[in-house]
């Protein structure tokens, strides 16, 4: 963290990564929460094959990726991991399920496609159980 030079600015940096994670994580529940609505209704799956396997393997991928790595981000826990499939499915939501619907379409994906991107690049922060499991294990050197 060669760009922070106090523990204030230390401080910002993981305050503002634990507000990402929160955030962004919430905002996605809301689409995982109508794929869980979808999942375990009783009406029949009707739900988009963008990659050709199956509607019901499509909403169990999407419903893993939106629902359950939510829930992880939301608290930290292996975030660098769990934030793939979120990359991978936004991918596929920008550039094939609506690759022809134009920018409008693909502006909110896009933005939580930056945003996962940026989450495995920086982890989760110091505010995470990811954090704490680091903290737990990490050898200790005596000087």
């Amino acid at each position: 963290m060669w760009l922070f030079n106090t523990s204030r600015d230390k401080k910002l940096y993981h305050t503002g990564l634990f507000l990402l994670r929160v955030v962004v994580s919430c905002f996605m529940l809301t689409h995982g929460a109508k794929k869980y609505m979808m999942l375990f209704s009783t009406e029949p799956v009707t739900f988009t094959d963008p990659l050709g396997i199956g509607s019901d393997a499509s909403l169990i991928l999407a419903f893993v990726a939106e629902f359950i790595c939510s829930i992880l981000i939301l608290i930290g826990f292996t975030t660098r991991l769990v934030v793939l499939p979120l990359i991978v499915n936004m991918f596929v939501v920008i550039f094939v399920v609506h690759a022809s619907d134009g920018f409008e379409k693909q502006e909110l994906p896009g933005l939580y496609l930056v945003i996962y991107v940026l989450l495995f690049i920086t982890g989760s922060g110091k505010y995470s159980i990811d954090h704490l499991i680091y903290k737990k294990n990490r050898p200790r050197t005596y000087s």
